[in-house]
């Protein structure tokens, strides 16, 4: 029976980085860039008026002017007019190009303007006079320079990414394709979730569980039923195997006389990478891959053992299946405090139920929930993680500081 480590290690063995796909960019977000983007110019790519005000020589401030005539008015989008008089100001907008024959700009907040009521021209006074060449200028390339790397393979595509290659012209960009999941719950006591159960049945929550978790990771899902049967397994998993990157099962891979699973699927051709793992709960996960097929998580069909093997070891390698190393921050677990004090006897590494929160002093800490076993599907909802106990301890005390899985925020 493997370890938790060395099983995690198996399941990393087997990620295999999914093809990219081109995209019209305002359908990439939350996506993987697969390509490097660079900027096609500088930023900002001219000397950008960062406040609405009148573009100045600063020579002439220097000199002690203080009063300016408007020779005309310049919004952002037009072609800059050059500047030809030194001693008279442009009134400028903010986004606009600086002229030519200016170098600084004044905001309206530090000025007061007239009108010659004989000539009718307009008139600026400075109250308040800048210090610097360049005041209230965004200089040419002060963000970066025509050619620098903006976005490298490997970014996730938020907000601020998608703006910024919106900037560079990215109207088309490379990113990975979505993983294809098949979410399959097996056994004859499941019946559909609009069913009303007989007393020996239960409805097919399992399913829909993983089917919306592999979701979140952006997967696209389609989830099967099949019952407990050695030919209706055998004539269904083959075409699961061929079309999807993974099978996600739920049940049928204990000891149990109809737990038919393992066999079926070493005899469709999937390489048995492990079965058994020295953890509670979750202990008969089995795991296997297809070579040029799909890889299966086989996972055990109590809820709670199939929620939290799918988050300890599904999820991160749906994620990683779809970034390189660099992509995103960890997605493994954080550091917690335990607590209270909590024992646990068995030899195995122990998935506790947890409430996390933070503490006062920013410390986030770890509150053991009541959980009634793996069955207990309605312990997750008072939880929002699981600490990871490792199988050397028996009693962990409050403040024992421990790994941390989040489900939920």
């Amino acid at each position: 029976m493997l370890s938790v480590e060395e099983a995690t290690r198996r399941v990393a063995a087997t990620v295999r980085l999914l093809p990219p796909e081109f995209l019209a960019l305002p359908l990439a977000a939350g996506r993987i860039l697969r390509e490097d983007l660079r900027a096609d110019r500088d930023f900002p790519p001219f000397n950008r008026v960062a406040m609405d005000g009148i573009a100045v020589c600063f020579a002439a401030i220097a000199t002690g002017q203080t009063e300016f005539q408007i020779e005309r008015t310049q919004f952002a989008g037009q072609p800059p007019t050059p500047q030809l008089d030194p001693l008279a100001a442009t009134e400028i907008m903010t986004g606009a190009m600086l002229p030519e024959g200016t170098d600084t700009v004044i905001r309206y907040e530090d000025l007061l303007f007239r009108t010659d009521e004989v000539t009718g021209h307009r008139y600026a006074t400075v109250v308040v006079p800048p210090i610097h060449t360049g005041h209230n200028v965004h200089a040419q390339a002060a963000d970066r320079r025509q050619g620098d790397l903006l976005l490298p393979a490997g970014t996730y595509l938020g907000a601020a990414e998608l703006a910024v290659a919106a900037t560079v012209g990215a109207a088309t960009v490379a990113v990975t394709r979505f993983p294809r999941v098949a979410v399959v719950s097996t056994g004859d006591e499941l019946v559909p979730i609009a069913t009303r159960p007989l007393p020996h049945q239960i409805r097919r929550s399992n399913a829909l569980m993983l089917q919306a978790a592999a979701e979140q990771v952006g997967a696209i899902t389609q989830t099967f039923h099949f019952d407990d049967d050695v030919a209706v397994l055998q004539q269904n998993l083959p075409a699961l195997l061929e079309q999807f990157d993974a099978v996600i099962l739920s049940g049928g891979v204990s000891k149990g006389k109809a737990d038919f699973l393992p066999e079926v699927l070493r005899e469709l051709g999937v390489e048995q990478v492990f079965h058994e793992v020295q953890q509670r709960p979750g202990k008969p996960f089995w795991f296997g891959k297809r070579p040029e097929g799909a890889v299966v998580f086989a996972l055990p069909g109590n809820p709670v053992s199939t929620f939290v093997n799918f988050y300890r070891y599904a999820r991160p390698w749906l994620l990683a299946i779809q970034q390189p190393a660099t992509a995103l921050p960890s997605t493994g677990p954080v550091p917690a405090i335990l607590a209270t004090d909590v024992s646990f006897r068995p030899k195995l590494t122990h998935f506790l139920l947890v409430r996390l929160e933070h503490a006062a002093n920013g410390q986030l800490l770890a509150h053991p929930e009541r959980a009634g076993g793996s069955g207990d599907l309605a312990s997750l909802l008072a939880s929002n993680a699981f600490l990871e106990l490792p199988p050397e301890q028996e009693l962990f005390s409050a403040g024992t500081v421990l790994p941390a899985w989040r489900f939920r925020d």
